[in-house]
């Protein structure tokens, strides 16, 4: 029997394109939400799927997570195997690159999967497939454990905007919105950062939009607050939003300039 670490990867080769840094927003969410599993757990296993043509991504996110969770380890997966070749050289304590795709081919299951930019080549119809696939291989929920933690998006090159959906052994949980606040016009500037399952239902009559279109509503009626700094505008946006949409966080990460709503209510209609 051909083992899992053995057989044919699942997926495609994407373009590989990265830059240091780029995932600073999704990581340093990570490391506040999902911190005190990965430290309850000791030598956790976080995966960084489909890292790109350089580890900078990999190395990132060992750091940043040993903030939180001094034991933790993470293994960088790509599916192109002169990627893992070249990653290998900055193998450490603690970070270690592997051959692989979609199944994770690791004896382990993580307790947390990180996949950025990985399913923007996909088409809509195949990230179901995938997020179950991948939700499969999390850690599941215990006594003293919630379980693994998938968190999927997508960020423009140097990770001023991005946008991701965060999944348990169960599925979807939320979608989290986060940005540099001196780059953003309008929140809608977000929409082109959507993940795969958002992006192409940004049109009337589904619920993404709605909030979006909300969230410029409120933003246009904090103008006022500007003159107290951007953030302070957000804030006060992110709260007016809060009397029609189930906003899960609070002003400790409103004031990183991110908002996170629960997935239910901007899941796709139909």
């Amino acid at each position: 029997m051909t083992s899992r670490a053995a057989s044919r990867p699942v997926g495609t080769v994407t373009r590989g394109t990265t830059n240091p840094n780029r995932l600073r927003r999704m990581d340093r969410w990570i490391a506040a939400v999902h911190g005190a599993e990965l430290r309850r757990a000791g030598d956790a296993v976080a995966v960084d799927l489909g890292y790109g043509a350089a580890p900078w991504t990999a190395v990132e996110l060992l750091q940043r997570l040993r903030t939180v969770a001094p034991r933790a380890r993470v293994v960088g997966v790509e599916i192109d195997p002169a990627r893992v070749a070249a990653a290998r050289p900055y193998e450490r304590e603690g970070l270690a690159f592997r051959h692989g795709g979609f199944e994770i081919p690791l004896p382990e299951r993580p307790l947390l999967i990180r996949a950025a930019n990985v399913l923007r080549q996909y088409e809509e119809a195949k990230v179901a497939e995938v997020w179950a696939r991948l939700c499969a291989r999390l850690a599941p929920a215990c006594a003293n454990s919630r379980g693994g933690l998938l968190v999927e998006g997508t960020c423009d090159e140097i990770g001023r905007r991005h946008v991701w959906v965060a999944l348990d052994p169960e599925g979807p949980r939320t979608v989290t919105f986060a940005t540099r606040l001196g780059s953003l016009d309008r929140p809608s500037d977000l929409a082109e950062r959507l993940p795969k399952a958002l992006i192409h239902r940004n049109v009337p009559g589904e619920p993404v939009h709605a909030f979006l279109r909300d969230f410029d509503r409120a933003w246009a009626a904090a103008a006022p607050y500007a003159s107290y700094g951007v953030r302070q505008r957000w804030i006060r946006a992110v709260r007016d939003l809060t009397a029609d949409w189930p906003v899960t966080d609070g002003v400790t990460r409103w004031r990183q300039g991110e908002v996170t709503v629960r997935w239910g209510a901007l899941a796709p209609r139909g």
